[in-house]
């Protein structure tokens, strides 16, 4: 199974693969991670990825200009079984889902936080 999940910190999400079953998993061909950086995709020169509110108040909102084009760049490379973006107010990761995404051979994941 090949996973691409798009970050904004991919040096966070590094040490979770590189430990226990996932290792295990990486080590026997069964899982391939790759975690692109979001930052990579921004147009500006301080790489922004993250905007105000329109409304105002509390929180971010993730810029859709980075998210796109890094999801066209690797769709341009590869097919897809499954494009996921997980945010809080989404669906429950539980073990019926996990289930289901386990019979994909290619996932793209945006894990993006959505606050509102």
């Amino acid at each position: 199974m090949r996973i691409d999940i798009i970050t904004v910190l991919p040096e966070l999400l590094q040490s979770p693969f590189d430990h226990s079953m996932l290792k295990r998993a990486r080590e026997k061909k069964l899982l391939n991670v790759n975690l692109i950086n979001l930052r990579a995709f921004a147009t500006d020169k301080h790489k922004t990825v993250d905007d105000y509110q329109y409304g105002g108040g509390a929180g971010m909102v993730m810029m859709i200009e980075p998210i796109a084009k890094c999801i066209e760049h690797l769709k341009s490379q590869r097919n897809y079984d499954e494009v996921i973006y997980m945010s809080p107010d989404g669906e429950l990761l539980a073990q019926q889902v996990a289930n289901k995404l386990h019979c994909f051979k290619t996932l793209l994941s945006f894990a993006g936080i959505t606050r509102v």
